[in-house]
């Protein structure tokens, strides 16, 4: 159990592949695995080993995950049978009855569900602490947070429950638990993994759907058997020419890399966040990389930007709630939500639809102006976070102050947010560790539709600087 739990999810499905292990025996290993570390975590919130073991004895999809076992995060794709509570109370007894479309391609992949992570209500928050099933632990120091809102699978991947899991982003929920908990965290481009059947998009196209992995080689893999067009969507990113898989190990070349600990908010950022930007700023020019401080923030006014992304978000927000309304037939009343949720609901319900719509044409603005920033860089290199994990209840929004959580998160996310505003692809890439032994990802950015080359440069950092060894002190269990 304790060796297969140190492999990537390419390694096991190789096991598989020559017939050394079955998948039956992978996944009672993540089970037995689940069982001995999640009580100290709480990553885990629903079950599926009976499912799961159910699928493992039967003939398997032939895929590049054949017979691995993986984690579904409880928001947003549906699994056909199993509950779908998104964090919240108002859906803990919703049980949909098919298959999302990215769900559909995991089984062609061969990957076997085990189990649904934690995440906050509705996702709404960089933290993992949702009022329904309680706080998620950091695998690095249990007493702090493990991001969010892809918090629980994040807790999972870097406990070794499973060698990687399902994670979306819809302003920084793949690379800000990926940074809290010592993993590799892409943020695929607008519209390259599907989101139906039920929604084309998210109203400005915030949200994508990946996975947060151990390995770089494992995110690339799992992006080819998910990526490309669904019947119906609204657009889609360009199909690559190539495989992801084979750009990584490729040689980079020598990129053109900007970087820059500048915010648009101008909040105070962590010494230890811009440590790591600097020291990988450092190892890329060390491997030949063109590197120099330049920043595409210049000229956005970060207010009214925030105020847009508020906007959009309370908007989203507010469409969801109405939307779970509609499908379950059941009211919405606020003893059902938590604070935060409630009051972006009802500043939600409050936008016009023109003031809506004038947000995103602002994000398209800005997007526009970051493009042609990045005609002059390959890569452009922020901090991933304004600080290490926080402490546990760092976000905690009371009563009768509810937005509070949301005003602390946008002093501990003050990067992530614009690349999904601009759509590009980004990915926190674990190359430091603080005195305190937690975690410091650095963020990377890539040209819209231009995952190869951060493939390539992320294959390379984990040649020069690997991460996989580190191991969090959950392992001690």
């Amino acid at each position: 159990m304790e060796e297969l739990a140190l492999l990537d999810a390419m390694a096991q499905a190789e096991l598989v592949k020559k017939g050394e292990v079955k998948p039956i025996e992978l996944v009672e290993a993540a089970i037995a695995r689940i069982e001995k570390v999640n009580p100290a975590l709480n990553a885990v919130v629903t079950q599926m080993y009976d499912l799961a073991r159910d699928n493992a004895s039967k003939e398997i999809p032939q895929g590049q995950f054949t017979g691995v076992p993986y984690l579904l995060k409880d928001l947003f794709p549906a699994y056909a049978g199993v509950k779908l509570s998104s964090g919240s109370a108002f859906l803990k007894d919703y049980t949909p009855t098919y298959d999302s479309e990215i769900v559909t391609r995991y089984k062609k992949a061969g990957l076997i569900i085990v189990g649904k992570t934690n995440t906050p209500e509705l996702g709404l928050l960089p933290t993992t602490e949702p009022t329904l099933f309680g706080a998620c632990r950091n695998p690095w120091d249990t007493k702090r947070t493990t991001g969010g809102s892809s918090g629980g699978s994040a807790a999972a991947v870097a406990a070794g429950m499973v060698p990687m899991a399902h994670a979306n982003d819809g302003g920084g929920s793949i690379r800000i638990p990926a940074s809290c908990c010592g993993l590799f965290g892409l943020k695929p481009t607008r519209g390259r993994n599907p989101m139906g059947p039920d929604v084309g998009d998210t109203p400005g196209g915030l949200v994508v759907e990946h996975a947060v992995t151990r390995s770089v080689r494992d995110s690339a893999a799992l992006l080819d058997a998910t990526s490309g067009p669904d019947l119906g969507d609204p657009y889609y990113a360009t199909p690559p020419s190539e495989s992801f898989l084979s750009q990584v190990g490729r040689n980079p070349g020598k990129l053109r890399i900007a970087f820059s600990a500048k915010t648009l908010s101008g909040v105070e950022v962590e010494p230890d966040c811009i440590k790591a930007m600097e020291d990988a700023a450092k190892l890329c020019e060390s491997l030949g990389h063109q590197v120099e401080e330049a920043s595409p923030t210049e000229g956005i006014d970060g207010e009214i930007l925030n105020q847009a992304f508020f906007a959009v978000w309370s908007g989203i927000c507010s469409a969801v709630l109405k939307g779970w309304s509609r499908r379950t037939g059941k009211a919405l009343n606020s003893g059902q939500f938590e604070p935060l949720t409630w009051a972006l609901y009802e500043m939600g319900s409050g936008i016009s639809a023109s003031d809506f719509i004038l947000s995103v044409f602002h994000f398209q603005q800005v997007s526009r102006q970051v493009a042609k920033f990045m005609v002059n860089y390959d890569v452009y290199l922020t901090p991933t976070l304004g600080e290490a994990p926080l402490p546990l209840g760092s976000f905690d929004s009371p009563v009768d102050n509810p937005l509070m959580g949301m005003f602390r998160a946008a002093q501990f996310v003050p990067y992530t947010p614009l690349n999904n505003i601009t759509g590009q692809p980004a990915m926190s890439v674990p190359l430091y560790w603080n005195e305190e032994g937690l975690p410091i990802g650095t963020h990377f950015v890539g040209r819209y539709g231009d995952e190869a080359t951060l493939f390539r440069l992320a294959s390379q950092l984990e040649v020069a600087r690997p991460w996989t060894a580190r191991r969090p002190k959950v392992f001690a269990l």
